[in-house]
């Protein structure tokens, strides 16, 4: 089930980046009053957990460093409702989805049961444990099918953060610790430079690289030790595995059709960088 949980996160993940590359999502939270790109990710990502404080936000998103959270919500919901946040982003993802893969594409019978069979795996996990995941279960899903897929693949990855996150808990790798890891998994040196912490203060970053270093993951140049790189396949290991209880409502036959339904979509995405 692991190969199939990793397998489900490469047909899914370009489906879910076009809120985060694409246009159209931004443009529709700066249309609502959303000031910034992080105000309006900060204001719809966390809505499905309703008004939380930013304490919260920030345990459930574990990967952002501490304040990151505090300077958006709750401000970024003072004028604008977490309901309408959430709403404009599927919006906006949806249009971003149409978009790129055509319209041909995007009516195709093919893309009906993807979102068909994706909104089944995705709605039939337990929640317990998921905190991300259980709000997005909290929201309606879809009709129009293009829609229901972004939100069903959107669930699905929720769901496979929330037990990323568990995953980096039990190895006591910390959020930014766990940036530090995946710059190196991806080749980028020094990884102080990958783009999701490289704007934290140097002393900061100075402070995670000697922990890790103690701890003996990576070396006096800043690059994974045989123990570091490990730990590394470990979290991995763990995250597919857990990301797999959803596809258990699948038979092996419709997951098969599943597969065979997302790859020319996926393909399409990928080729557009999501974009």
């Amino acid at each position: 089930m692991t190969h199939t949980a990793r397998r489900m996160f490469e047909l899914l993940e370009p489906i879910c980046l076009v809120t985060y590359f694409a246009d159209e999502c931004n443009e529709e939270l700066a249309t609502l009053g959303h000031r910034t790109y992080w105000d309006g990710y900060f204001a719809s990502r966390a809505a499905p957990l309703g008004r939380v404080p930013a304490q919260v936000v920030h345990a459930a998103f574990y990967s952002f460093a501490e304040g990151e959270a505090a300077r958006h919500i709750p401000s970024a919901w003072e004028t604008i409702p977490p309901e309408a946040s959430v709403t404009a982003r599927e919006r906006g993802s949806a249009a971003s989805v149409r978009r790129i893969l055509g319209d041909e594409l995007a009516d195709s019978p093919g893309l009906v049961r993807a979102a068909d069979l994706t909104t089944k795996a995705a709605t039939s996990a337990p929640t317990e444990g998921r905190v991300m995941y259980a709000g997005m279960r909290t929201l309606a899903v879809p009709a129009d099918p293009v829609a229901r897929l972004w939100h069903s693949a959107t669930m699905l990855r929720e769901h496979r953060g929330d037990g990323h996150v568990a995953a980096l808990v039990g190895a006591r790798i910390g959020g930014t610790e766990a940036h530090v890891l995946s710059a190196l998994a991806q080749g980028i040196h020094p990884p102080e430079s990958f783009g999701r912490i490289h704007h934290l203060p140097k002393k900061r970053l100075a402070a995670v690289m000697d922990g890790l270093r103690e701890r003996g993951l990576v070396n006096a140049d800043g690059r994974f030790t045989d123990t570091g790189r490990e730990t590394q396949r470990r979290i991995e290991a763990l995250t597919d595995e857990l990301a797999a209880p959803p596809y258990d409502a699948l038979s092996p036959a419709e997951f098969d059709e599943l597969v065979a339904a997302l790859e020319p979509i996926t393909a399409t995405l990928v080729a557009a960088g999501s974009r």
